[in-house]
């Protein structure tokens, strides 16, 4: 998103984002608990109000017992073409005389209801919602039912708030782009660098937000919209904005890293939305590119729902790019491409002259508002007044609840990853520390916590309240986020007294964020000496709190023996402070792993962040990128994270080899081949799979929960990775005893690789399965 219309701004946010991100940063801390705007609506908006006015019964498309395609065609064949262009745009037109009101598409809820965007409002009556980790420390869990469960807690708020007119019902998240780069700043915003994680938590958290309790499958809570397709990942990284970044993009890795968790919202999640791009790929916009648009995501993958632009994009693609000669032209490009809807005004001003010019026919136009009109239908949107509905009696009471702000602490308490832990260390005992120091920039800024595209959490625990809810605590900043100048002096001297120490350290949204990458991934400023003096003179256990959307290259503090904890605590949202404690103080057993690669600050030195080949080339010097392909040094590793206690693995079942059952004639019978094609019209890829069971024992004295993860390194084929996430489960043990862990794969789905033109095949040979802490070696044969 481009444009915050929450904050009225009327002038462009390109050219003064920052400053504004700055003030409006400084607003919210200082004063967005406090801040209660005046009541401006409290019912919701909906057509065809029947009762209020009973003409509107004679339209078929008020007529619920009508199918939804014949409302469509009604609606749609009433309306001119003036009125219809009134609803390509977010801020939807009314048509009075047919009894529709304006409505506002753009609502946003990456983690929570956020006020970013026009569709959501806080005031008075709704003050708040419940802020849940940002997706990146949440996707750590690795727990897909509480990406779901955090999905459904969002949507019941958000019909709520719908309910008294401060909310829509279209929600433009999640963002399930693949964090390609540690620099890039909207990483926070993903689920991490793995497809199979991406696509898990993509579809974990559409289903929770669009499924109804009733188990009515083609109607929904609310309407989800996954984003920003495709092979968007660069913001602002020395001078290469957004806006016209020309992403070069294999076709290998186009199928294989960066459209499969689009792939999987759609066909997998029935999402109702997704959403284009601001950036080209190989020369073409996005948003103008009909391969993408209406050959994939509605050609091959079959989307229910509407297609929409990222903020003011189409206005990028004619004035930043000079793709396009015309406004006009621009416009007919976007809709016979496929697209629906434009967040901006672009297709509101010039679709009539594109129409006028004959670039672009009324069919189109048809098509385009018959996909937004057929999601609003399936939101009850078209059904009469809300309250008669099943959610209508959602309301206040409903948002900010007790339950929902645990679930926001858990969340927090299962993503938290532990890095290092020397003995003796973690967790410390609140009996035994007397007095606890908290040191650093983090400690006590609440703001931090949230990330972007926050709302107005519920309340806020901070870390430093968060510890000394258990413990006697001595606080001591060291210094603001960019660490300019650390206050090393005052910081050792509370640090020498203390029984223990807490560095809360990080970076904010001045550090990373939309528009704004990072040129260098170490701690800011002078925060790594403030943490290796602090360390120096500290007399009892040293836990280093990284708060941070991306990695960092802490490798001094991991050298560092004096450090004898690491914990990442991603921005963790409203309880962050509150789950942090309950991991020190052992409340709550560390189960979070990183989904993301920590690079050494040389990567950022060395490797170009427009390269968006993911796959190493050895004749460049070309690392690669991701555990699934780089080949060099790093700080941390994809799935890296530690536990209070320890779990043993047994491979219970696992078969050794399997054979594929081609046809006679097939011309791999006669002829050697690496791999053949693994497509569901293949009759061989039918049922056929194979189960995989871990046994798993907790041998520590704590319960806690385990991440068993399912990887296969396959054969060396088609520039293969070198390693890939197939499936992963959670198991929770208490002290000795065990469960088992099952695995059910496809061959031709899990065991397969994309090809170099983008065709998914079997690889054949030796395949090593990483199942947990084991290698299993598997041969498929034909």
């Amino acid at each position: 998103m481009k444009k915050n219309k929450a904050m009225t701004l009327t002038y462009d946010m390109k050219k003064h984002q920052h400053s504004v991100l700055l003030c409006f940063f400084f607003i919210l801390t200082n004063f967005s608990l406090q801040f209660k705007p005046i009541l401006a609506q409290t019912s919701a908006v909906f057509a065809c109000d029947i009762a209020t006015n009973p003409g509107l019964k004679a339209f078929a498309f008020c007529d619920v017992s009508l199918d939804m395609s014949a409302r469509v065609n009604d609606l749609v064949k009433r309306l001119t073409l003036e009125e219809k262009i009134t609803m390509l745009v977010n801020t939807a037109g009314s048509v009075s005389r047919l009894g529709i009101p304006k409505y506002e598409w753009w609502s946003e809820a990456l983690h929570g209801i956020s006020y970013t965007g026009p569709g959501v409002k806080f005031n008075n009556v709704v003050p708040h919602a419940t802020s849940f980790p940002q997706p990146i420390l949440t996707s750590a869990s690795f727990n897909e039912t509480l990406f779901e469960t955090i999905g459904k807690i969002v949507s019941t708020e958000a019909r709520a708030m719908y309910n008294v007119g401060q909310g829509g019902l279209t929600y433009w998240s999640p963002n399930v782009n693949i964090y390609r780069d540690p620099r890039w700043g909207r990483g926070q915003e993903t689920a991490g660098e793995d497809p199979t994680l991406s696509s898990k938590y993509g579809v974990a958290y559409v289903k929770g937000l669009q499924q109804r309790d009733d188990g009515k499958k083609d109607m929904l809570k609310v309407a989800s919209c996954c984003k920003h397709y495709t092979a968007y990942d660069v913001d602002d990284w020395k001078g290469n904005q957004r806006y016209n970044f020309n992403a070069k993009v294999t076709q290998q890795d186009l199928d294989d890293t960066f459209n499969p968790p689009f792939k999987s919202c759609v066909v997998d999640g029935n999402v109702a939305s997704v959403m284009c791009s601001y950036n080209q790929v190989n020369g073409k916009p996005t948003c103008g590119d009909y391969d993408l648009l209406a050959g994939v995501i509605r050609g091959q993958w079959k989307l229910n729902g509407y297609i929409v632009t990222d903020c003011d994009s189409l206005k990028e693609m004619y004035w930043s790019q000079h793709y396009t000669k015309t406004p006009e032209e621009t416009a007919a490009l976007s809709l016979n491409a496929g697209l629906d809807l434009n967040c901006g005004s672009w297709l509101g001003n010039y679709t009539q002259g594109a129409v006028n010019q004959g670039l672009v026919n009324e069919s189109v136009i048809d098509r385009a508002v018959s996909n937004n009109f057929a999601t609003l239908m399936r939101l009850g949107f078209f059904d009469g007044n809300p309250k008669d509905q099943i959610y209508g009696k959602l309301g206040p009471n409903d948002v900010c609840t007790p339950e929902h702000q645990e679930l926001a602490r858990e969340a927090a308490r299962q993503g938290i990853v532990l890095l290092k832990n020397s003995a003796g260390s973690l967790p410390l005992s609140p009996k035994a520390i007397k007095s606890l120091a908290v040191i650093g920039p983090n400690a006590d800024l609440a703001y931090t916590m949230v990330g972007s595209y926050e709302g107005s959490p519920c309340k806020y625990t901070t870390p430093l309240q968060g510890l000394g809810a258990s413990v006697s605590t001595v606080y001591q900043k060291g210094c603001d986020i960019a660490c300019a100048t650390a206050q090393v002096d005052d910081a050792k001297k509370i640090a020498a007294a203390a029984d223990a120490v807490v560095l809360v350290m990080g970076s904010d949204q001045t550090i990373e964020r939309e528009s704004k990458d990072r040129v260098n991934i170490t701690l800011p400023g002078q925060q790594s000496l403030l943490i290796t003096e602090v360390a120096s003179v500290s007399k009892g256990p040293v836990i280093l709190v990284i708060m941070s959307g991306g990695g960092m290259d802490v490798k001094f503090a991991v050298d560092n023996s004096k450090v004898t904890s690491i914990l990442w605590v991603g921005f963790p949202g409203e309880a962050g402070g509150a789950a942090l404690a309950d991991i020190i103080f052992g409340y709550y057993n560390p189960s979070g792993r990183l989904p993301m690669t920590w690079y050494p600050q040389s990567y950022a030195d060395n490797v170009d962040m427009t390269n968006m080949n993911m796959r190493a080339d050895t004749k460049t010097g070309f690392p690669g990128r991701s555990y699934r392909f780089y080949k060099g040094p790093t700080v941390f590793n994809f799935g890296d994270g530690l536990s209070y206690s320890q779990y043993k693995h047994h491979l219970l079942q696992a078969p050794k080899s399997v054979s594929i059952p081609l046809e006679e004639g097939h011309a791999c019978r006669s002829t050697r081949c690496k791999s053949i094609d693994a497509v569901n019209e293949q009759s061989y890829c039918s049922n056929l799979g194979f189960d995989v069971h871990l046994r798993v024992k907790n041998v520590g004295e704590m319960s806690g929960s385990h991440t068993i993860f399912l990887f296969t390194s396959p054969p060396s084929v088609h520039n293969a990775p070198q390693k890939h996430l197939l499936d992963f489960q959670k198991i929770h043990l208490t002290p000795r005893s065990e469960g088992v862990v099952k695995f059910n794969l496809d061959v031709c789905k899990h065991l397969s690789v994309v090809d170099e033109v983008g065709n998914r095949k079997v690889a054949l040979g030796l395949h090593v399965l990483h199942i947990g802490d084991l290698k299993h070696s598997l041969t498929v044969r034909i």
